[in-house]
């Protein structure tokens, strides 16, 4: 996913400040060796400490290579962090983020509206005015009605699955509505949280406050949708742009080209640079020919930023060291145990999982402490308020070494002494996700628990590990896989994960099914508070019980090496998404 963002203070940012910054900053880090491009290499870290080779310059092919798709190009349907970032070329929401490095880069601002919303009704009402000049791709002007109908599209879950379901549950928490393709009324517009008075404004009535509401705003899922343009669960083989950007081709699996909108204009967006004439995205499932042609040149970055394979980036430390950023992250690298699938439904299976794994054989294979991050002992990043040093299994005191005792003896009391039979699935595409699960595999043999890896394609994720159904059907008791927050709050992180009121048939993210009565009140009590701080006390709660029960097994708070060409102008690594570069700023040397 990712998928990120807490009640930190808030200012206006457009576009005009990044464009500045990219005349006035230095490129950080100083290389100044041609490599694997026309331009010149910022230098090592560069694009983590500052804006790496700074520029205003329009021009160019800005050239993607991914080992994996999108999940989708729908923006209701798109859940991974990289496509939410590579949506800002061609989908606006009400709010977004600001175009900055680092921190600063999740602070919320003005995107389709003028103004942050106006609060009222006891944090209840949100009222926005939409900006003037902004525009389809086809140039009829982007409505408030064209807002309130993208967003109904999440309700549509039998249609269009897979993306964040926080509008929904926040705006419909009974699910009253059925989605505008059920929608009897005759302009389909008939959620009735959702008040559109005129083209212009556009309100939101929530049953209840919630203090991340316009988190939840800028992400894909708030996009308008022309309902004439929609064409369903099609609407991915060709979105209908209002960015800065339009689909000029898309094949999927294999490639993607954007094109410039001319239709869009830029004194509407304070968000978007849209320095690149064109845009393309090409998709190679070797991790390793991927490394090898963006070192060579060929490509300037690489869609998924999930770091280069081992070879990959041995080789670019050592020859062009200044074209690489060690990005720290926050996602987690975990295992979802599937409490559904037997023996897990017993706690003390789960638990003899957890001390029958090597946290250290798992972190050496995805590339120690520098490129694989710190070993995780819960499931909280520690950047979102209530992440604690909770380590209820001992792994940091063993130094992520097995215990062996202890999981045999887990082991005998569910009732399995000598072990038992599952399924590991991995994603074939996912850098180091395989190895991970393989020496999982390795620990756990030595304790009687037999199981066998299952690869598949990441973009299907939400078709298998995603559906209840399958996970069960074909036994993968445990599933290897990350997530980054939604935005930086226990909500944000957390609430997909393990709120037994998220569970759907497909795209489910809950793969544990985890359903606890009280986990579930802990998100209720802490969304009621309003001081960030007490809600963060509360959301460290929810975090040790989710600990207690065992249900995911967390490996590293991951970093990775990310490679940008010596083409690429205004990199910098961006909190809004999880430390990937903000794509929507990114230029490139012609």
């Amino acid at each position: 996913m990712t998928p990120q963002r807490s009640s930190r203070t808030r200012r206006i940012a457009g576009a005009a400040l990044v464009v500045a910054a990219l005349t006035a900053t230095a490129a950080c880090g100083g290389g100044s060796k041609k490599e694997g491009g026309d331009g010149k290499a910022a230098g090592y870290n560069a694009g983590t400490k500052g804006i790496a080779n700074a520029s205003a310059k329009k021009g160019g092919t800005l050239k993607f290579i991914g080992k994996q798709d999108l999940d989708s190009t729908d923006p209701q349907r798109q859940y991974y962090g990289m496509s939410w970032d590579f949506s800002r070329f061609y989908a606006r929401q009400l709010l977004s983020y600001a175009p900055k490095a680092g921190a600063a880069g999740a602070e919320l601002t003005p995107d389709l509206a003028k103004a942050k919303g106006v609060v009222s009704n006891d944090g209840k009402t949100y009222t926005y005015q939409l900006r003037d000049g902004i525009t389809w791709e086809d140039g009829s002007p982007i409505t408030s009605q064209d807002v309130k109908y993208g967003i109904q599209r999440v309700w549509a879950t039998d249609v269009i699955s897979g993306g964040p379901q926080y509008l929904r549950q926040v705006l419909d928490p009974k699910t009253e509505y059925k989605g505008p393709y059920k929608d009897k009324s005759p302009d389909k517009l008939g959620l009735k949280a959702i008040e559109t008075p005129d083209a212009k404004t556009i309100v939101f009535n929530l049953p209840k406050p919630n203090g991340d509401f316009e988190q939840m705003l800028a992400m894909p899922s708030g996009s308008p949708v022309k309902k004439e343009k929609d064409t369903g669960g099609k609407y991915q083989l060709k979105p209908f742009s209002s960015g800065p950007y339009k689909f000029e081709s898309y094949a999927p699996k294999k490639s993607i080209v954007l094109v410039r909108n001319d239709k869009w204009q830029k004194a509407s967006d304070p968000i978007r640079a849209a320095l690149p004439d064109k845009v393309t995205v090409t998709i190679n499932s070797n991790i390793e020919a991927i490394d090898e042609l963006l070192i060579k040149g060929e490509y300037d970055l690489d869609l998924n930023a999930t770091g280069m394979s081992q070879a990959g980036r041995t080789k670019a430390l050592k020859q062009h060291k200044g074209n690489v950023d060690n990005i720290e992250t926050s996602f987690i690298r975990y295992v979802d145990i599937a409490t559904k699938v037997e023996p897990f439904d017993d706690i003390e299976c789960r638990k003899a999982v957890m001390y029958a794994a090597d946290y250290k054989s798992m972190q050496t294979v995805r590339g120690g402490p520098e490129a694989g991050g710190d070993i995780a002992t819960n499931m909280l990043p520690k950047a979102i308020k209530g992440a604690s040093d909770y380590d209820p299994y001992g792994v940091l005191a063993r130094d992520g070494k097995p215990d062996i005792a202890k999981a045999k003896a887990a082991l005998k009391e569910c009732g399995k002494p000598d072990g038992f039979t599952t399924n590991i699935s991995a994603r074939s595409n996912n850098p180091g996700e395989v190895a991970t699960a393989e020496a999982l595999q390795e620990s756990l043999k030595a304790v009687g628990i037999q199981t066998e890896v299952e690869t598949i394609d990441g973009a299907e994720s939400s078709t298998i590990t995603g559906s209840p159904a399958v996970v069960k059907k074909r036994n993968l008791g445990l599933v290897m896989t990350g997530w980054g927050p939604d935005f930086p709050t226990g909500q944000g992180f957390s609430q997909p994960l393990v709120d037994g009121r998220f569970i759907v048939p497909n795209g489910n993210y809950n793969v544990s099914e985890t359903n606890d009565p009280k986990i579930n009140k802990f998100f209720d009590d802490a969304l009621r508070e309003t001081d960030p701080e007490k809600a963060g006390q509360i959301y460290q709660q929810m975090n040790h019980a989710v600990a207690d029960l065992a249900v995911m097994m967390p490996i590293v708070f991951e970093k990775n090496f990310t490679w940008r060409s010596s083409r690429l102008t205004n990199a910098y690594s961006s909190a809004a998404y999880n430390g990937r570069y903000d794509y929507a700023s990114l230029g490139v040397v012609k």
